[in-house]
C-alpha cells in the first residue's frame, strides 16, 4: 500500500495493492495493522454505503460535537472526493483537498474528523463505502453550502443533483461560530 499525505494535515490518501491474476483480484480495503503502520490509527464504529448516480453531489457535511473521521472508498463508478478543513483555529481553516476515487483505481482517503466532506458522482453510478471513527448523531448533523465561494471548491460540475439540506445549507460565514469543530475537542 502506498500513502500520499496532502497539504491537509490528515488528510490522507491510501493506494492498497492489488493481488490479481487471470480470475481477477483481490486487495485489503481495511486491515487495522497496515493502516496502523502507514499512520492511520484510528477505531471505527460504523460502515455506511452510499449509492448515486451520475450527478449526484452529496455534502458538504460534517457532525460537531462528535465529530467523524471517515475512510471512503468506491467500490463502483467513480467520484469526485472533496475534505474541506472547517476547524476555526486550524491554520488551514477553509483550505480544502479534492480527489478522484473509483473502483478502477482503488484510491482511499482519510478524512479526519473536524473536517466537511462532500463527493460528487462522476461516473454513470457509485457505490461509496465509509469507515466512520464515530456514530451519526442527528442532533450534531450540519451542513455547508457546496459551492460557498469563501471555500471555493472547483467541482467538475456548475449544476449538480442536490438534496434540499445542500441546496439550503447555510454559507461558512452564515453558521454559528460555536458550531465549527476546533483543533482540540475539549471545546465541545
Amino acid at each position: 500500500m502506498t500513502v500520499k499525505a496532502t497539504e491537509l494535515p490528515g488528510v490522507l490518501i491510501f493506494e492498497p495493492k492489488l493481488f490479481g491474476d487471470g480470475r481477477g483480484y483481490l486487495t485489503e480495503l481495511w486491515n487495522a495493522r497496515r493502516y496502523q503502520d502507514a499512520g492511520l490509527a484510528e477505531t471505527f464504529v460504523q460502515d455506511n454505503l452510499s449509492r448515486s448516480r451520475k450527478g449526484v453531489l452529496r455534502g458538504l457535511h460534517f457532525q460537531w460535537p462528535s465529530a467523524q473521521g471517515k475512510l471512503v472508498t468506491v467500490l463502483k463508478g467513480e467520484i469526485f472526493d472533496v475534505a474541506v478543513d472547517i476547524r476555526a483555529d486550524s491554520p488551514t481553516f477553509r483550505g480544502w483537498i479534492g480527489a478522484t476515487l473509483s473502483g478502477e483505481n482503488h484510491r482511499q482517503i482519510y478524512i479526519p474528523p473536524g473536517f466537511a466532506h462532500g463527493f460528487l458522482v462522476t461516473g454513470d453510478e457509485a457505490l461509496v463505502l465509509y469507515k466512520c471513527t464515530d456514530f451519526y448523531n442527528p442532533k450534531d448533523e450540519a451542513s455547508l453550502r457546496w459551492d460557498d465561494p469563501e471555500i471555493g471548491v472547483v467541482w467538475p460540475t456548475n449544476d449538480p443533483i442536490l438534496a434540499d439540506k445542500d441546496r439550503t445549507a447555510p454559507l461558512l460565514k452564515g453558521l454559528d461560530p460555536a458550531r465549527l469543530p476546533t483543533l482540540e475537542p475539549s471545546r465541545a
